[in-house]
């Protein structure tokens, strides 16, 4: 059996946001050899999320707005976390949107379902980030 680990780093400009990790995630795998196994992606931040859905932009607002609704940012002193940082709302999100995906690898590609894509979600953004990526099989 084979394995390979890498590193995506994100640097993102906005407190929150989804980014299609896909093609990333894709080329880890093109660059593993491994044609048969398991893709494991995994935000190594407690504020941030890998999730799969569809790429489709009315549904990530329908994300932010009912996040922000399960979990509102302000104000900062709802939350007993909030004293040295005010991510409290970002742990929150974290935790419903999940920390990982699993994929099957068959025949050299993420074997998804229709629509399928896996998404990097931010939700306390303006300092650099990684989700791993661990690829492991034949």
């Amino acid at each position: 059996m084979k394995s390979y680990r890498q590193e995506l780093w994100f640097d993102l400009k906005q407190r929150r946001e989804f980014v299609n990790i896909t093609p990333q995630v894709a080329r880890c795998l093109a660059d593993s050899g491994i044609t048969e196994g398991l893709c494991l992606v995994n935000a190594m931040h407690i504020s941030a999320s890998v999730f799969i859905n569809d790429d489709e932009s009315g549904l990530h607002h329908d994300f932010e707005v009912w996040l922000e609704k399960l979990a509102p940012e302000k104000p900062h002193s709802q939350y007993r976390h909030n004293g040295y940082e005010d991510n409290a709302d970002a742990h929150l999100k974290r935790t419903v949107m999940g920390r990982e995906v699993v994929v099957a690898v068959s025949g050299g590609q993420l074997d998804f379902g229709p629509w399928e894509q896996i998404f990097y979600g931010e939700f306390d953004g303006n300092r650099k980030k990684r989700v791993l990526v661990k690829i492991i099989g034949e």
